[in-house]
């Protein structure tokens, strides 16, 4: 059965970046592989050819390497605390079309995917949840989400391009909920200053109908998070495209351009925000 998905809607921004994934194994073997991503491709009733020749393009493919370096960064997050918390909750915040769990599952942690109602529902025909996982229909502004996350173990939070979409004092109240409410947990994310965010509006964020700049969150600063929360024991920043690994001596010389850019000038980083307090670490569920 093939999937079908309308030009110019919210599913289409949902494969963007499962095509940019798929793309980027195609073109750097060596640095991804995604077989998820081509699978999934597989199933839609979409005409991938525009987005495959704009993808394929120098700009292009470096969208790719973007949306797939980043959720490699990611996912080095949820692994680096699941050392420490085998059993925790591994919760993928505005999860789209994103499969970490898959990736990152020790066969001990939880794992919750979240988004919007219509998104589960296409979510759950695509990428059906495994054992220990779940698929959550919530708005993430809806706090009862909340109460579905077992966290004896711990938890780790994520957001993968997701921030973006929300106004900045949107962001501001979730972050001070999480923090108050998972004590010891951990929350990363991606983000870019206010000239980054002004490129999105030109770019794919025009496709999703958002025109409005001063609607998007974004940070010249990130440690200004340090004043939001008093629950908040730490916050550090790593670079995007080389904080996690540096994949510099593996592209063009283009590429090594664009990747200057992002760190220099749009500051497109992954920021992690550690919950204080010790939370719980139980492997009981």
């Amino acid at each position: 059965m093939k999937y079908h998905i309308e030009k110019n809607s919210v599913q289409e921004t949902l494969i963007i970046p499962l095509f940019g994934r798929m793309i980027c194994s195609e073109h750097y073997p060596e640095l991804f592989s995604d077989p998820s991503a081509d699978r999934i491709c597989s199933m839609l009733d979409y005409d991938f050819s525009e987005k495959r020749k704009l993808m394929e393009s120098q700009a292009g493919l470096f969208g790719a390497l973007e949306v797939a370096q980043r959720q490699y960064d990611l996912a080095w997050e949820v692994r680096d605390y699941l050392r420490q918390h085998p059993c925790a909750a591994v919760v993928n915040l505005g999860c789209g079309l994103d499969d970490t769990f898959s990736k990152v599952d020790n066969g001990k942690c939880l794992g919750y995917n979240i988004d919007m109602p219509d998104v589960i529902s296409l979510r759950n025909d695509l990428l059906p949840p495994g054992e220990r996982e779940k698929n959550l229909a919530f708005d993430l502004n809806d706090e009862s989400w909340m109460d579905e996350i077992d966290a004896s173990g711990g938890a780790v939070f994520f957001a993968s391009g997701v921030f973006y979409y929300f106004e900045t004092e949107a962001v501001r109240a979730l972050l001070r909920k999480m923090a108050a409410r998972f004590p010891g947990g951990v929350l990363a994310f991606d983000c870019c200053n206010r000239r980054g965010a002004r490129m999105m509006t030109k770019t794919w964020l025009k496709g999703a109908g958002i025109s409005d700049v001063s609607a998007l969150f974004s940070l010249d600063e990130p440690k200004q998070l340090e004043n939001w929360s008093q629950d908040f024991a730490s916050v550090r920043t790593k670079s995007y495209m080389r904080g996690y690994r540096d994949i510099y001596p593996k592209v063009n010389p283009f590429h090594k351009l664009m990747i200057h850019f992002c760190d220099s000038l749009v500051k497109m980083v992954i920021v992690q925000i550690t919950f204080s307090g010790k939370g719980e670490a139980s492997c009981d569920h």
